[in-house]
């Protein structure tokens, strides 16, 4: 059975750390992660200082981020939204999956999928 406490505080910490990272402080990250952070995506650096460099200039630092759901479960925080950099109009679907240990960010998966033409997806991806 899950802790609801561990699991609201979880929510609530990768919530607000959105937030702030959606309203441009990128350095809130440092606060966000462990210092030996684990990350699964392609490409992306694991450990706290290396990851927070490697996103500083990154495309997604400029992003428009629009949160469409949170899900969380005991360590587990889900965020699924749009990612819209400048110029591109329809944007991209991301889905992030972080597991909290101790009240910091663990580790990092994640899913990335361009939005396609409305006609291609008459439901929506939200």
């Amino acid at each position: 059975m899950t802790d609801t406490n561990e699991t609201e505080r979880n929510r609530r910490r990768v919530l607000d750390g959105f937030t702030e990272f959606a309203n441009g402080n990128v350095d809130i990250l440092r606060t966000l992660l462990r210092e030996d952070f684990i990350e699964h995506s392609p490409g992306n650096p694991s450990g706290r200082d290396a990851f927070v460099g490697f996103i500083a200039h990154a495309p997604l630092a400029s992003a428009r981020l629009e949160l469409k759901r949170v899900i969380a479960d005991g360590p587990y925080v889900v965020l699924h939204y749009l990612m819209a950099l400048p110029g591109d109009e329809r944007g991209t679907a991301v889905v992030d999956i972080w597991r909290l240990e101790d009240g910091l960010i663990a580790e990092h998966w994640d899913v990335v999928q361009p939005v396609p033409d409305a006609a291609e997806i008459p439901h929506g991806m939200f």
